[in-house]
């Protein structure tokens, strides 16, 4: 199968392919996000050698694995014994790399390394010593991959040790968007409306190894019935092993996550410290930032930027509809999703759920907008009634421009037209007139829809909205 997007990521690989440079790559993301297939399917034939760590494996069974690779590598008559150590293991590498024949430069993979390097395996000390003293002048590129977040990014990315500032490259590979995602069942034969598109995708997100099993010839409804409700369901139990594979103490990140799909708005830090009965620290930081570099929450400053008031949201799509429909079996199960998924419940779900998905693709919002080109913030707004603004209201995405023009971004997610009603126009008018009053800005105010068929044409649409974006717009980038 072709590799689906990842223009810039195999443009950065491809280049370390044509320099006579030592190049060490990191790439990371979560768990079948599809890194190691980008890692061979760019490099290919070009891997000299390739190994991938084993879970829950002592010192000696990862320098057994360590051997058998090198002797499927490297075939001789008598074949390679075991080394005694990592530093023993690497110098035995760089012997057989030395005999290589070949005008090509060699590619060394070592996949879900965390696994490899134990507490007191010595793996990350050999390795570096190794990078240090050999592979840094040799021709080579030296590939370092595992799903495990937090790990990969204290003990490689910001390492202290040998590895300190060693990286030529590191690559945090993120889902699929839309567009990727629409390319990537169009490859495998599976034409569905953007429409379906949308509702797989809120239900598991734009992860490759999820999509792989969406079955030809069914609805979303139905695939979705089948990957999270069956007995043998890839996404049944998929949260379980998700975090505590990516990360160190997980059940904290997991307290964070689901105290934020408790409230579809987003919560403060203040509010998801409350909220998890945890304390707050340098720690708690690092939590919430691990779970931001893995592509798991997201935040979006207030318009005022006062940094207390940055709302955290839950912006992962499978996680989001884990928990609000797979973990209460009693709930949506095999036998009712088909009914629950007509319910008012999963529709208004699926509204808040589609906001969370236009925050991600608000490239594709600009593009539309005519703006790629103009500098933007994308912002939140809450305002609760005082004296300034006698009407308290909320606006959950808004697209302050540097052109002097803020775009506030209406997103509704409707089986059909949406129909501006008169008190759904006295709300709008409420959140442009407040925004102007409250934050004193000069700038013009428009407001912009995003939703699945479009808005009716009545009095409303014409005396308030500006912009009128369908769907579509979120499959262009």
């Amino acid at each position: 199968m072709k590799i689906i997007g990842r223009k810039e990521e195999i443009e950065v690989m491809s280049s370390f392919l044509t320099n006579k440079r030592a190049h060490l790559l990191a790439v990371i993301g979560r768990r079948r996000v599809g890194k190691t297939f980008l890692i061979r399917e760019v490099y290919k034939k070009k891997i000299a050698f390739e190994m991938t760590g084993l879970k829950n494996a002592d010192l000696n069974n990862q320098l057994l694995n360590f051997t058998l690779q090198i002797n499927t590598y490297f075939p001789r008559e008598e074949q390679y014994s075991k080394p005694d150590s990592w530093l023993l293991a690497f110098n035995l590498l760089s012997k057989t790399l030395s005999y290589l024949n070949t005008d090509q430069k060699p590619v060394v993979f070592f996949d879900e390394i965390p696994w490899i390097a134990s507490k007191r395996s010595g793996f990350m000390e050999a390795l570096a010593h190794w990078w240090n003293n050999w592979a840094s002048q040799q021709n080579i590129i030296v590939v370092i991959c595992g799903s495990a977040a937090s790990w990969m990014l204290e003990h490689v990315v910001n390492a202290k040790g040998g590895l300190h500032n060693r990286i030529t490259k590191l690559i945090t590979l993120m889902p699929f968007t839309l567009s990727e995602t629409k390319e990537f069942l169009e490859e495998k034969r599976i034409e569905i409306s953007n429409y379906q598109i949308i509702q797989l995708y809120l239900a598991m997100g734009g992860i490759p190894h999820y999509l792989e099993h969406i079955s030809k010839g069914k609805s979303a409804a139905h695939n979705i019935q089948e990957m999270c409700f069956s007995k043998d369901g890839i996404l049944n139990t998929e949260f379980e092993n998700l975090y505590p594979a990516l990360f160190d103490n997980a059940g904290n990140h997991i307290k964070i996550i689901k105290a934020l799909a408790s409230k579809s708005r987003g919560l403060e830090r203040q509010e998801i410290l409350k909220i998890t009965g945890m304390s707050d620290g340098g720690w708690f930081s690092n939590i919430l930032n691990e779970l931001g570099t893995s592509g798991f929450i997201s935040t979006y400053e207030p318009l005022e930027k006062k940094k207390k008031d940055t709302l955290y949201r839950l912006t992962d799509e499978y996680s989001l509809f884990y928990l609000n429909f797979i973990e209460d079996k009693s709930k949506s199960g095999l036998d009712n999703w088909m009914r629950m998924s007509q319910s008012q419940e999963y529709k208004i779900w699926c509204g808040y759920a589609f906001e969370n998905l236009c925050m991600k693709h608000v490239d594709d919002i600009k593009k539309a907008l005519g703006i790629s080109g103009v500098q933007t913030n994308v912002n939140s707004f809450l305002h609760r009634k005082d004296e300034t603004y006698e009407k308290g209201f909320q606006i959950d995405m808004l697209i302050d421009r540097k052109d002097d023009v803020i775009n506030i971004c209406e997103m509704k997610f409707y089986s059909d037209e949406f129909s501006i009603s008169s008190e759904y126009a006295k709300n709008l008018r409420t959140k442009k007139q407040g925004l102007k009053v409250v934050t004193k800005t000069k700038k013009m105010v428009y407001i912009t829809f995003i939703t699945t068929y479009g808005v009716l044409e009545n009095q409303n649409k014409i005396d308030l909205v500006e912009n009128d974006f369908t769907i579509d717009i979120l499959f262009n980038s």
